[in-house]
């Protein structure tokens, strides 16, 4: 069977090698469909999306700004319902010592337990989710060694 998914637990860690992040708690969340990540400071200036992740309270928080030529503006519905425009960009994260290609709304999650929520959008076709587990890809890494 050529494209087998691979069973993710209801919390990981993952890293973000484009974003410069590693190690960052991500939820799983079958209920979203977009998937987000904690960022502030986002500002457009002459067509170019300029953005720091995450924030001080955060062990990887860099304060590096990121700069994205590629990006777009799109609706997102919030878990209460109420409609809101984000800023859409594409990066990659690391999960199971694999690269995968991911779109990211950015989006102030301070006030969340989690800076990254992962959504349908990304976990269809590659993973299945067991809510009883917990960080499967982290430890895996952590034992590759």
């Amino acid at each position: 069977m050529k494209n087998k998914k691979i069973i993710i637990g209801r919390t990981d860690k993952a890293d973000f090698p484009k974003l410069n992040l590693e190690e960052i708690d991500v939820k799983i969340d079958t209920g979203a469909y977009t998937s987000s990540i904690h960022c502030q400071d986002i500002v457009e200036k002459d067509g170019v999306l300029h953005a720091i992740f995450l924030d001080e309270s955060h062990p990887q928080f860099h304060g590096q700004n990121i700069q994205f030529n590629d990006y777009e503006v799109t609706t997102v519905r919030s878990s209460n319902g109420a409609k809101e425009e984000r800023f859409e960009v594409k990066s990659n994260i690391r999960l199971f010592g694999k690269l995968y290609k991911i779109s990211l709304t950015l989006n102030d999650r301070s006030e969340m337990r989690f800076p990254v929520l992962l959504g349908r959008k990304f976990l269809s076709k590659k993973l299945i989710v067991d809510p009883e587990l917990q960080d499967i890809s982290y430890l895996q890494s952590q034992h590759e060694d």
